[in-house]
């Protein structure tokens, strides 16, 4: 088979100097309908062209919320309720795959080693979850963990950290910077669970701040998801120490 050497080494320079970044999509964009889906799917086409590779991870949303609450009524395990919950967001990757066209690596990875493979193509890769017990956050840290990935940012259905639930506290407000130590304390204190305040869970944050992921928590938005890229201080940013 003739491999064209000028194509191959340029594209492994590409490779090289390529910035490669982390973004989880909440669930609930999957809800809203076509709009906001393309709009992410043209940003990402954009900043590929700016070679700035996105590794995109969508949660279950709503959608999967649904399909394990009634089976959970129905009896069925919690192994199979998160194996559930990972099918429904990999239909959501594959919606985006379908908005992102020749942009995209045309399969969702199933596992981590799948995803770096995938990553080496040089397209927007789309993941869901990938391990039965792990979060989509969780998944996302590990996948920008194990890329050396340049940032994480985690869209989710409130704008950052806040020093507790905006929706159910109108005092609440909003941080702007803050260490993966005072996140879990936040976390712990509000109790929070799947499906209520959107943000970080332990192991996600545990793996942030053992690699020092430079990471930002901002509203799931196009706008808001670019300018995070971009390097706009919006959100909230977690600092790490080396």
């Amino acid at each position: 088979m003739f491999i064209n050497r000028s194509s191959y080494f340029s594209h492994l320079r590409r490779l090289f100097t390529m910035k490669r970044v982390v973004v989880k999509l909440s669930g609930s964009l999957f809800s809203k309908g076509i709009t906001e889906l393309t709009e992410f799917a043209t940003l990402f086409r954009t900043l590929l062209r700016k070679d700035i590779q996105a590794i995109v991870v969508t949660g279950g949303g709503e959608v999967a919320r649904r399909y394990i609450s009634l089976a959970r009524e129905l009896g069925r395990d919690e192994a199979s309720l998160d194996e559930m919950g990972i099918e429904i967001s990999r239909m959501n990757a594959e919606l985006l795959i379908s908005a992102l066209k020749e942009a995209a690596y045309p399969i969702v990875p199933k596992n981590l080693t799948e995803t770096v493979t995938y990553a080496e193509s040089g397209k927007v890769v789309v993941s869901g979850g990938l391990h039965p017990g792990q979060s989509t956050n969780a998944t996302s840290a590990l996948i920008a963990e194990k890329l050396g990935a340049a940032l994480f940012v985690n869209g989710t259905d409130v704008a950052g950290v806040y020093t507790k639930d905006p929706r159910k506290y109108p005092s609440a407000k909003i941080i702007k910077e803050i260490s993966p130590g005072d996140l879990l304390r936040i976390i712990e204190s509000e109790k929070m669970s799947a499906g209520t305040y959107e943000l970080l869970d332990i192991t996600s944050i545990k793996i942030i701040e053992r690699s020092c992921i430079p990471t930002t928590v901002v509203l799931c938005s196009p706008e808001t998801v670019k300018g995070a890229i971009l390097g706009e201080k919006n959100g909230t940013s977690i600092v790490t120490k080396r």
